[in-house]
């Protein structure tokens, strides 16, 4: 007798072989599309290829399982958050309901594990009240030096309508950024194509982001920005193209040699807004103090 499975709802409109490898066991892809091909797995009693798209509630038959041995992988190191780590994160919570969390994460904190950063955003929201029933699917990037609203969403369903609205630019967001020298308030608007380099191939990607002077003076200026697409680290790059990069950024500086102690990155992700099924949506993330205190420093 075959075992038997049904699709759950974070799965649906999932590859075939994406699901195969995640619930039921972790084979080559090799292996299935040979299983498949032998009529030795079935969805709804009938033939698929391993790019099948599925559905919440397909039936799903896999013929002798027990003869398979899942892949040897190498196990992904996870950070442990500390019991005060994880009553802390209570209080970046903006809002919270059981299809995604709104947080206002802290500077200084990778939204993943990295080489360098094992302590991350993601790893801790496992371990907290919030992700009892759940598991955290990462929509869009927040740099690691970079503050404010950040969307986790909680189940694939909810991440696939939040990746497409970013992905269609229906998704909103607004950064406060402070940055060296007087900017010009005509300048609304940066338009730029960006270089980037991904194993050894470099491409150009067009960035565009608005821009409104909120204070300035003959040292420092104090920007609301809107980028309208989403390239790694636009914000700092185009405005570092413009002789105005921003106050405490380490890697798009003027002088590449000056290390100022305890100058964090005043870059801020300030609001978000979008529209689910036809309501509108729209969260806040409040400066923390320190980042007040540069306010007024610069600005007094």
């Amino acid at each position: 007798m075959p075992d038997k499975f049904i699709v759950n709802k974070n799965y649906n409109n999932s590859r075939f072989d994406k699901w195969f490898k995640d619930e039921i066991i972790n084979i080559p892809n090799s292996l299935i599309q040979k299983l498949l091909r032998k009529n030795k797995i079935k969805v709804n009693n009938k033939k698929i290829k391993s790019s099948f798209r599925l559905s919440e509630g397909d039936e799903v038959l896999v013929f002798n399982l027990s003869n398979y041995e899942p892949t040897n992988l190498k196990k992904k190191i996870q950070y442990l958050p500390s019991a005060k780590e994880k009553k802390g994160f209570e209080n970046f919570v903006i809002y919270d309901n059981s299809d995604y969390i709104v947080i206002n994460k802290p500077r200084g904190i990778a939204v993943q594990a990295g080489t360098n950063n094992l302590k991350n955003v993601v790893d801790t929201l496992k371990k907290t009240k919030f992700f009892d029933y759940a598991k955290p699917y990462i929509v869009h990037r927040l740099d690691k030096e970079t503050s404010g609203i950040f969307l986790v969403a909680k189940n694939r369903q909810t991440a696939q309508f939040f990746t497409s609205l970013f992905r269609i630019r229906k998704i909103h967001k607004t950064y406060l950024a402070v940055v060296k020298g007087e900017f010009p308030k005509s300048l609304k608007k940066m338009e730029d194509f960006l270089e980037y380099f991904e194993k050894n191939k470099k491409t150009k990607l067009k960035a565009i982001t608005f821009i409104k002077v909120l204070k300035s003076n003959n040292k420092y200026s104090l920007l609301e920005l809107n980028p309208k697409t989403g390239r790694k680290h636009q914000l700092r790059k185009q405005l570092y193209m413009r002789g105005f990069p921003i106050i405490g950024d380490q890697k798009y500086k003027l002088n590449k040699n000056k290390v100022i102690k305890d100058q964090f990155m005043l870059l801020h992700s300030y609001k978000i807004k979008f529209i689910k099924k036809d309501e509108k949506f729209s969260y806040e993330a409040k400066l923390d103090n320190n980042f007040k205190k540069k306010i007024n420093l610069y600005f007094r």
